[in-house]
């Protein structure tokens, strides 16, 4: 785990109140611990990625209930069990995975009726956002983020610059993070992009 100035109660308090240097440092901290386990249980690099997306974007709509978890390194590893075994679960691959984790566990008390709807509402948003993107912007953001291809793989293939293809990702981030925000809906740009541009 990288090292860091707060410890995790205190970056969960910072969250709480919107620092996003904090859910930044946090989501460094964990992002290497939770992808592989995540990783293990699924068997699924994509799906992965998907959990601890979700992971961290459901702990940032809820974050006004972070000063209240006691064990922020507990917590983060439930979530992701109950992430991963209820894909298993869906997928019908583990019937029984869900009763490894118990009842009455915090992220049950996170995961209501109100902060589902908010986090397909963001989805819908972002989707929205994507399809408002100029053609060549569009087609480097989706090669990117749903075909999963590095920046000079797009690159390659579109034959335009590195730094070509970075500006535009960057760029559309900007555009879809605007977005978000005249919509009412602020959340940290780093769960945008879970991996360095």
């Amino acid at each position: 785990m990288h090292a860091h100035s707060y410890s995790d109660k205190e970056l969960f308090r910072l969250i709480s109140e919107g620092d996003e240097n904090a859910f930044r440092q946090l989501f460094h901290a964990y992002v290497p611990q939770l992808q592989p386990l995540a990783r293990h249980i699924t068997k699924n690099d994509a799906v992965a990625e998907d959990i601890i997306q979700e992971t961290f974007l459901k702990l940032w709509i809820s974050r006004d209930k972070l000063p209240a978890i006691e064990n922020p390194r507990s917590w983060l590893l439930k979530i992701v069990f109950h992430q991963s075994f209820s894909y298993l679960r869906r997928q019908a691959v583990h019937d029984k995975a869900v009763d490894i984790l118990g009842a009455g566990t915090p992220e049950q008390e996170l995961f209501t009726p109100d902060t589902d709807l908010a986090y397909t509402t963001m989805v819908k948003l972002i989707n929205d956002a994507v399809t408002q993107l100029p053609p060549q912007a569009k087609r480097i953001y989706l090669m990117s983020r749903e075909k999963g291809m590095k920046i000079p793989e797009i690159a390659a293939e579109l034959e335009l610059s590195p730094s070509t293809v970075k500006n535009s990702l960057v760029r559309s981030l900007q555009t879809i993070r605007s977005y978000l925000q005249q919509a009412g809906h602020l959340l940290p740009f780093l769960l945008l992009w879970l991996l360095e541009l």
